[in-house]
């Protein structure tokens, strides 16, 4: 996948960031890519914790895009240490628990 990156933190653990498409019939709008953030011990473990939840085609090359020091914030300050934005560059735009992306957006 492109569009993602790590940063390791001084206590051992990292912070994962990733784009990744809207699943179908999730919150996100379709067709949409949102920003995940996981907190985990490694980046293997993190890549692991998304691919658990179903979201089965999920690679880390590179780290053209790391999280930036508020993603880290927001993500070490979550208890499950899983959390997603639509629209990254919106501040306004607060982070959603992972379970709230993976659910079938709410009937009309």
């Amino acid at each position: 996948m492109a569009g993602g990156g790590f940063c390791k933190l001084p206590g051992g653990s990292v912070v994962v960031a990733l784009y990744l498409p809207g699943p179908p019939g999730g919150a996100a709008a379709p067709g949409s890519r949102v920003r995940v953030l996981v907190h985990a011990a490694n980046r293997a473990r993190a890549l692991t914790r998304l691919r658990n939840l179903g979201l089965r085609a999920v690679y880390l090359r590179g780290n053209t895009e790391p999280p930036t020091p508020d993603e880290i914030t927001a993500v070490l300050h979550h208890p499950d240490g899983l959390v997603w934005r639509a629209a990254p560059d919106d501040d306004t735009e607060s982070w959603h628990p992972i379970r709230s992306l993976l659910r079938g957006a709410p009937a009309a």
